[in-house]
């Protein structure tokens, strides 16, 4: 059957589920070879060591297997570990990386080990050849090998790679010149290929062929965005990859002739107007801007960009880029002087903030921040917050206590996200016996507001003040599944009859306006929530009810089998 991969331990047991996140704490997966594209082989130690392979395309697991004598339920506890290998990021797991005391089983040779062996025992003849017949019968690989090798070329051009891009595009192209969301995959593992190559290079100092490569590739690509889907954002991706190399070659001490030829480029795309519209326009400024050395070049490049119609963004962003240009070429006076002409700019203003405040210029600090709140308060009120964020940090860096209480309980009422938990810095700084009070003011001000975040924030303030009371009372006015299982943590310990009910009266309200096989997971799963709490009973007294109820519901049947 297949499965979403985000949502595997619903089709587990929760037996196996243990088992198998088990092996993987305990290092028993190793990591696994890619066969193809999104066809996995792992090697699982148990009391003797498994083959395990999955195949995965965008999310979902199309098919797996096991070489395992395990036969008494679809998936056993080696597959299960392979899964939280796959989603060991997005569930926040740690592998053992710590040898077992134990000796390990001898492990199967991987595909990785089986190709190392043939590559040392083939003569270099045999190995020229098979190359030579694969190239003439595979397209695909024949592209991967021309990519890869084409700096070896002694007519080495940016069209030499063009062509290549423009092949691997054209491999992937329908009878009808479009490129469907699944072919963008294979675009992008293809000119991954090519990118690699450009890294590479890097690393030899084979710079040119680095600047042939990306130039190539982000303007093929962003051609073939006009007639591809590139929904998963393999080409966008790609686009990016392509520009974040050129940028760090614009890093490196590249030879004259290079940084010329690489400023005219820019300059020449922007004249074109090549990416106007999208955020590669300024990455190819700011790429310039790292490469320009004297004032003609400066001159060239921010006459060409400032004549032509930008948008707001665009220019904070291009004025941004201009300042560090002249702090790098005029000095910190020309450029202060710039920086303080555009102080309107956001991101000029973060930086003169900064500056003061290292300078422990607070005055100048303080003026900054409020002249910002009064620019930006009506049109960007979230940046208008921001500065009320440099004004608490300008109060903290003075020591000055009824300023901190000020800006942290504004901060905290909006809801500000940023470094500082505005809570603790008010009980820090709030005198003990004056606390709750001014806590319940603070409460009763967020809840006038009326969101939804708004009552996630005073949930968050009930938690931190482990007013276990408030927060269930709380619960009890929005008795949601997903609001009950995200403070269930919380209220388990004290509350766990009353959380059973709640899920309970949930499950049975949820599933008469939801009908579909994910909708009697997601119900089951709230059933296992309910056993865990110790609500055995409970759950056998829905699961009976569900059954009268709902007996034509066969796909509901089918999970309930599985709680």
């Amino acid at each position: 059957m297949q499965i979403p991969l985000n949502e595997f331990e619903q089709y587990i047991s929760e037996t196996i589920l243990s088992r198998g996140l088990s092996y993987f704490n305990n290092g028993r997966v190793h990591d696994p070879e890619l066969l193809s594209q999104g066809e996995y082989e792992f090697i699982i130690e148990g009391t003797e060591n498994y083959t395990v392979q999955i195949s995965l395309h965008n999310g979902i697991i199309n098919d797996y297997v096991c070489d395992c004598p395990y036969d008494r339920g679809p998936i056993c506890k080696h597959v299960t570990a392979a899964f939280f290998y796959l989603q060991q990021d997005e569930l926040k797991l740690i592998k053992k990386t710590k040898p077992s005391k134990n000796k390990a089983p001898k492990k199967r040779k991987t595909i990785a080990d089986k190709v190392s062996e043939l590559l040392e025992q083939a003569t270099h003849e045999d190995l020229k050849a098979f190359i030579k017949k694969k190239t003439e019968q595979d397209r695909d690989f024949r592209n991967m090998f021309l990519a890869s090798f084409a700096y070896l070329n002694s007519s080495e051009s940016i069209q030499l790679y063009k062509n290549q891009v423009i092949a691997i595009l054209q491999a992937s192209t329908d009878k009808h010149g479009f490129i469907d969301w699944s072919a963008t995959r294979l675009v992008g593992v293809m000119v991954g290929h090519l990118l690699e190559t450009a890294q590479k290079q890097i690393e030899t100092k084979n710079y040119q062929s680095t600047f042939f490569i990306c130039t190539a590739v982000t303007e093929e690509l962003f051609d073939a965005l006009q007639f591809a889907d590139d929904s998963n954002g393999d080409i966008g991706g790609s686009i990016d990859s392509g520009f974040d190399i050129l940028y760090q070659l614009s890093q490196l001490n590249i030879d004259e002739s290079l940084r010329k030829q690489m400023i005219d480029y820019c300059i020449t795309m922007c004249e074109k107007a090549t990416y106007k519209g999208w955020d590669w326009h300024i990455e190819i400024i700011r790429i310039a801007a790292q490469l320009v050395k004297t004032d003609e070049e400066t001159t060239r490049i921010f006459d060409q960009i400032e004549k032509s119609e930008n948008s707001e963004y665009e220019v904070m962003e291009i004025q941004a880029i201009r300042y560090d240009v002249l702090l790098k070429t005029k000095g910190e006076a020309i450029a202060d002087q710039y920086l303080h002409q555009h102080i309107n700019n956001n991101k000029l203003r973060r930086i003169a903030l900064q500056k003061a405040l290292e300078k422990k210029e607070y005055e100048i600090a303080n003026k900054l921040a409020h002249d910002g709140i009064a620019y930006d308060k009506d049109d960007k009120p979230g940046i208008a917050k921001e500065w009320n964020d440099w004004l608490l940090i300008i109060a903290q860096k003075q020591s000055n206590t009824e300023k901190i209480i000020e800006y942290a309980r504004y901060l905290l009422i909006e809801n500000y996200n940023n470094k500082q938990d505005y809570y603790q810095v008010l009980k820090a700084h709030v005198q003990p016996i004056k606390w709750n009070s001014f806590l319940e003011q603070i409460i009763e001000d967020i809840a006038k507001k009326n969101g939804w975040l708004d009552n996630y924030l005073i949930a968050q303030i009930f938690i931190k003040e482990k007013n276990w009371n408030r927060l269930m009372e709380m619960i009890r006015q929005n008795p949601d599944l997903r609001n009950i299982e995200n403070y269930e943590e919380y209220l388990s310990k004290d509350y766990a009859n009353d959380i059973i009910k709640m899920y309970a009266n949930g499950i049975m309200k949820y599933l008469e306006v939801n009908v579909g096989r994910k909708h009697y997971q997601t119900a089951c799963r709230y059933l296992r929530r309910m056993k865990k709490l110790g609500g055995t009973e409970q759950v056998k007294t829905i699961t009976a009810e569900l059954r009268k109820k709902y007996p034509r519901r066969s796909s509901l049947m089918e999970e309930l089998n599985s709680v």
